[in-house]
């Protein structure tokens, strides 16, 4: 219909949040944009992340590429990613991706020197800014410090050494795993469950009972005080659909009417601690109006390019 619009306005609505994990409700749009989020969160939001490796000394049984791969899989603290240059768009450098505007540089020395096996660890890299360190997954509470070791990037045995320099650079997942922020982004459409209160009515209390159990999760239950069934956790359901096949052979079609809102999603998000879930969730918002700007601007390349950069000519498919 002409003049129609199809313009909407998303919500987001935090239920849960801690450092590292991120539980949140999107409403008032599509599965399209829902997607999208999801995908930009996981491939898109910038890290910092170990891409050079230089070993100056190895003496342990692992060989330099082993060392040099667990290194890039380290997360290190990103808060600043989003204001870092990619390296290959570095003027200071000419692109060599070994500058202060572009890079963090680290250094680890280690060496054993008793019988007992050394642990080196990411909590031994030393890093040239302290803005972008190994995220320290140390909890305070019930752990003595020397626990608080960091995570393991190689054991020493007497006499063995590890020297080495490594240079951290800005990247996004789409180009290599160890640049994603994200652990874990899933979502589920929100499940709208109604009983039909009048056929539930009919069952008695050994039929109800039945009825609640054939959920394999604890989606229902039965009130004690009225003896009838209620939904205690919608998000709970895991569209299996067994209360619909369990009615349907108890000879009550229509029992429950369980559907999904199209408009309505739950989020849920574990970032790897690179940043803060909850950062994780606006980052990845400004990257997606970023991109709808630069296909708004493909008709106009010269402008597209001036504001975009390789992100203009990138949704040009150029």
């Amino acid at each position: 219909m002409e003049g129609k619009s199809y313009q909407r306005f998303p919500r987001v609505k935090i239920r849960e949040m801690r450092h590292d994990y991120l539980k949140f409700e999107l409403r008032d749009t599509d599965a399209s944009v829902a997607n999208a989020l999801r995908r930009v969160m996981i491939a898109e939001v910038p890290t910092v992340a170990i891409d050079l490796v230089e070993i100056e000394i190895n003496s342990s049984v692992l060989n330099d590429e082993f060392i040099a791969h667990r290194l890039g899989l380290i997360p290190l603290t990103s808060d600043r990613a989003m204001s870092m240059r990619f390296s290959r768009d570095c003027d200071a450098c000419d692109g060599d991706g070994q500058c202060g505007y572009c890079s963090v540089e680290f250094h680890l020395r280690a060496r054993c020197h008793s019988d007992q096996t050394l642990d080196v660890t990411s909590k031994e890299l030393l890093s040239s800014d302290h803005t972008v360190v190994p995220v320290d997954f140390s909890d305070a509470s019930g752990y003595e410090a020397s626990e608080q070791r960091g995570i393991i990037i190689v054991k020493l045995r007497r006499g063995q050494e590890l020297r080495l320099r490594a240079i951290a650079r800005k990247g996004i997942g789409k180009d290599h795993a160890k640049w994603s922020p994200a652990a874990t982004v899933t979502f589920m459409y929100e499940p709208d469950i109604r009983i039909n209160e009048e056929m539930m009515e009919t069952l008695s209390l050994e039929e109800k009972t039945a009825w609640v159990d054939s959920s394999p999760t604890k989606v229902f239950e039965i009130d004690p005080n009225t003896g009838k069934v209620v939904v205690v956790d919608p998000e709970a359901y895991t569209y299996d659909d067994e209360v619909i096949k369990k009615a349907e052979a108890m000879g009550k079609p229509g029992l429950v009417d369980i559907t999904a809102k199209e408009d309505s999603f739950i989020f849920t998000v574990e970032s790897t601690g690179a940043i803060k879930a909850s950062q994780l969730l606006l980052n990845a918002i400004e990257i997606l109006k970023q991109k709808l700007d630069a296909v708004r601007l493909s008709e106009d390349t010269v402008e597209a390019d001036d504001q975009f950069g390789e992100l203009g000519a990138h949704m040009r498919g150029g």
